[in-house]
């Protein structure tokens, strides 16, 4: 009765209304909730990758004109951390809303408040316009995008791992991470296209402008798929029962503290091979090879396509050796990966596929397994909120400032300091395996 009550009040008339409009029949199948995860994730991960492409690409020259490029782009990926920094907040702004109003309330406004940030974007106004209010102006719609993120956790990789069969967890667990190399397939090919039919000078002026506007399309395409999701049954009942529902984050850390902590750095290796194959190499071969940018998106491209079958693979993978090992093995090929590829990156074309190619396939087989590592072993009343926060703790951590790192280590020391910097999150994902013990049965 008291579950009831709590899950009601949760679940506002208009939530309850927009079950029944987007169900087909009042009922989404399983494959259904899978194609909206991937849709959801893709979207989000769109965005990520048109930002961090515009990073590089266009911001060091329009907003940071009055430096040199080494230096513009290091300011870039200063403003490209702010919105792991607001993530936190806006997470716990947006778990206040999905208590008082329901996620679906929740979401609605994280995904519109997402695409507008992105949107505006595109009509950021250049340095030679207003001086230093374009790069406060990118600041703030970044800050946007972050506090957007942080509210866009709807608990639904949460639930596919819930309803998943005991021995095909790592398969399902693998869905929702098929959204990074897809959103990076499609940003980077939308990038290569306009650079390559538009004139440099077009492409700065407006050219770049495109992609922000199509994510905004994308997200609203997004948020109907996800909020269709919310009408399955099983989501329901699990949302009734407490078990997906969101509860205070003092008490959950209070209570659940370690499992957040192990949680968090336990996909640090595979966090910080993330940016090192996909926001970092292209910053440093646009500035020091004299490459084209296009050739090494195309690259890219490649790359997340290898990428996206090793993620499928991490999911076999994971369900015939245990998700556990497979984190561990992956993280110490990442350790012996970190000692040779980065200088790879400074021996031409060749080192620049072989760098990237091996890479994706590491990223794949680690990343696609590195989320929600922990779900399981939070109770039923904190599992909502404890997943949640392990991942935006774990973006932080990881994420927040890699590229930033890494382009700052290569130009003071060299290459090699860039394979120290990811062999540190190998060896904080292998001590947290270590410390979670629990993580050692092959049901988790």
């Amino acid at each position: 009765m008291v579950a009831s009550t709590l899950g009601t009040a949760n679940s506002t008339p208009l939530e309850r209304d927009a079950r029944l409009i987007n169900a087909r029949e009042h009922q989404v199948r399983p494959g259904d909730i899978a194609v909206g995860v991937i849709i959801g994730r893709s979207t989000e991960f769109f965005d990520f990758f048109v930002y961090a492409i515009a990073s590089v690409l266009v911001f060091p020259s329009l907003i940071f004109p009055n430096v040199n490029p080494l230096t513009g782009t290091l300011y870039s990926f200063a403003i490209f951390a702010l919105a792991f920094v607001a993530r936190p907040f806006g997470a716990l702004a947006f778990l206040w809303l999905d208590r008082h109003h329901g996620r679906g309330v929740k979401l609605t406004v994280a995904m519109f408040l997402l695409g507008g940030s992105t949107a505006a974007m595109a009509f950021l106004p250049s340095y030679g316009q207003v001086g230093g209010v374009a790069a406060v102006l990118l600041a703030l719609f970044r800050i946007g995008q972050g506090v957007a993120q942080g509210g866009t956790w709807d608990g639904l990789p949460a639930l596919l791992s819930l309803n998943a069969p005991a021995n095909r967890r790592g398969w399902f667990a693998m869905i929702p991470q098929l959204g990074a190399p897809i959103g990076l397939f499609v940003a980077a090919a939308v990038f290569a296209f306009l650079l390559t039919t538009l004139k440099p000078a077009d492409f700065l002026d407006w050219g770049w402008r495109y992609p922000f506007f199509v994510a905004f399309v994308i997200n609203v395409v997004a948020l109907f798929a996800r909020l269709r999701l919310i009408s399955t049954p099983e989501f329901e009942e699990l949302f009734e029962s407490r078990e997906l529902q969101p509860s205070p984050v003092t008490q959950m850390v209070r209570e659940e503290g370690r499992t957040v902590v192990l949680g968090a750095f336990a996909p640090l290796a595979s966090f910080a091979l993330f940016h090192l194959v996909t926001v970092f190499p292209l910053s440093w071969v646009v500035l020091t090879s004299g490459e084209s940018a296009v050739h090494f998106l195309v690259i890219e491209m490649v790359g997340a396509a290898v990428g996206l079958m090793a993620v499928a693979a991490s999911g076999a993978v994971a369900d015939r050796i245990g998700r556990r090992t497979l984190l561990g093995v992956s993280a110490a090929a990442i350790g012996a990966y970190s000692g040779f590829a980065p200088q790879l990156l400074g021996r031409g074309p060749t080192g620049e596929w072989i760098y990237m190619i091996l890479g994706f396939i590491l990223l794949g087989l680690s990343f696609g397994q590195s989320s929600g590592a922990t779900n399981s072993s939070f109770s039923a009343r904190h599992r909502y909120t404890g997943a949640g926060t392990t991942a935006t703790a774990a973006w932080f951590i990881g994420a927040a400032f890699a590229p930033l790192a890494a382009l700052l280590l290569a130009s003071k020391f060299g290459l090699i300091s860039v394979g120290a910097y990811l062999l540190s999150g190998a060896a904080c994902t292998l001590a947290a395996l270590a410390l979670n013990r629990e993580w050692g049965r092959r049901s988790a």
